[in-house]
């Protein structure tokens, strides 16, 4: 198959994006999104060292995909999922999203959803003194009625850790650490996306839930703290193997919370009014090795390897999506919008961003109309090596020329740049061609007082 998208496969799209949910409702939608942790950490996807049952339930009762991807770091897979665009045209400064961004919390509400946000937000542009960036409303601003949030005005070093007597942002009104004392962040977060979805079980609802789990520091969670003082509690222990401990305690005790929102939900009698989805936003800490289907692979948040874009993707959807089914799809984080557009029955307008490609259809045990390749465009502005790639799922070109064959070399080995033929010089030839149509990552020393930082928001639909 050709990576250029035939025209009739362009009006198949556009009649998909611009119809509504069979039935003509509106679903719920829950998008719980992982912090640091990738595909190997996950038993659905083959980990050895993790259990991981309530996000398994999700796979077996929804639909597995294989090949979602993210960026390598934080915010720039946040900045992605939440407006649906490529980094080159909007991302401009670590931790930062744009106040004058469309999220796809805007665009639920227009679609007359309730919308909630919980979790880590960090979008504020405060490592950059960004404009504003003391506004304790911004999260409301960008799309969401009610918000209980870890730094939206306050870094680390001013507000306290994200897990134990976290300081925290309840809707623009500050909680302190002393009044948290003792208190786990997660339980809270998780606990105030239940208590919304009981306030709005009758209404349509958008809850966006970008976890805190399962970032460094590796500490003790509820299930395993005992009797240490919460003096200690945040403090990463220096023994690699109890990192590690402490680490596969994290993931199952976030395995735990997503199955407390799944539970709620289907205790609501919501589990075929709701699509529910989990997926990470980058690869797992280098700190962590894990065992994966029999062989081990090392963290690799920050990198532009498998092991540090290439993220785990469940999404459930009693009584429309197919029961345990695994899809070999590719998934964009661009796409989530645009999923989401489509589910709220929303028509595209001027807008909407033009990077996705809704995979609703699939949700629906639809064939759809699934993207042929996926695009990496990596400018953190911080501290980490830049970098572009296209791929497709077996198939990877850097901009730089090199090329490799993933998943069959995760270490990217092997340079294929000048031995291939047939088949996958034809794919590389057209990746190439692909990403001669974007803008190139900046390079060199890129200084954070830099004011004003370019972006291209007039390149073309590259869909197209």
């Amino acid at each position: 198959m050709q990576i250029g998208i035939p025209i009739r496969m362009l009006a198949m799209s556009f009649l998909l994006l611009t119809s509504t949910v069979r039935g003509g409702e509106k679903p719920n939608v829950i998008l719980m999104m992982a912090d640091d942790v990738s595909w190997e950490c996950f038993g659905c996807y083959g980990a050895e060292d993790y259990k991981t049952p309530n996000i398994d339930r999700l796979a077996a009762e929804g639909v597995r995909f294989e090949h979602c991807y993210s960026t390598p770091i934080c915010t720039p897979s946040r900045v992605k999922i939440m407006t649906g665009k490529y980094g080159f045209r909007n991302y401009t400064h670590f931790g930062y999203l744009n106040p004058a961004e469309r999220t796809f919390g805007h665009m639920m509400q227009d679609a007359g959803y309730k919308t909630a946000i919980a979790g880590k937000w960090q979008l504020n542009g405060l490592y950059s003194n960004n404009e504003g960036c003391k506004n304790p409303l911004r999260p409301l601003e960008a799309g969401f009625n009610e918000s209980l949030l870890w730094q939206v005005t306050k870094t680390k070093q001013e507000g306290g850790e994200r897990f134990w007597s976290p300081g925290l942002e309840h809707s623009g009104k500050t909680i302190t650490p002393e009044e948290n004392a003792g208190k786990y962040g997660p339980d809270l977060f998780s606990n105030f996306v239940c208590d919304f979805i009981e306030r709005n079980k009758e209404e349509s609802f958008f809850v966006y839930y970008p976890m805190v789990l399962v970032h460094d520091p590796f500490v003790p969670t509820p299930d395993t703290i005992g009797d240490l003082p919460m003096k200690g509690a945040n403090k990463e222990p220096k023994n690699a193997k109890e990192k590690k401990a402490n680490f596969v305690a994290m993931v199952e005790y976030m395995d735990k919370l997503v199955g407390k929102i799944t539970d709620k939900v289907d205790g609501l009698g919501l589990g075929e009014d709701t699509i529910i989805m989990f997926t990470g936003d980058n690869g797992t800490h280098p700190k962590i090795r894990s065992n994966w289907d029999g062989r081990a692979i090392q963290g690799g948040k920050g990198g532009m390897k498998d092991n540090g874009t290439h993220v785990p993707f469940v999404a459930r959807w009693k009584g429309h999506a197919p029961e345990g089914k695994v899809l070999p799809d590719l998934i964009d984080f661009t796409d989530f919008y645009t999923t989401l557009a489509e589910a709220a029955g929303n028509t595209r307008n001027a807008d909407d961003p033009i990077d996705g490609r809704s995979f609703l259809p699939q949700l629906q045990g639809e064939s759809g109309n699934p993207r042929e390749w996926v695009l990496c465009n990596y400018q953190p502005y911080w501290n980490k090596e830049p970098g572009q790639f296209a791929r497709t799922a077996n198939y990877k070109l850097y901009r730089d020329g090199r090329y490799y064959e993933v998943p069959a070399d995760l270490d990217e080995a092997n340079d294929l740049a000048s031995s291939v033929d047939g088949d996958a010089a034809r794919i590389r030839d057209e990746l190439h061609m692909l990403l001669e149509r974007c803008p190139e990552v900046r390079r060199g020393k890129l200084g954070k007082e830099e004011a004003s930082r370019p972006t291209h928001p007039d390149v073309s639909n590259l869909l197209e």
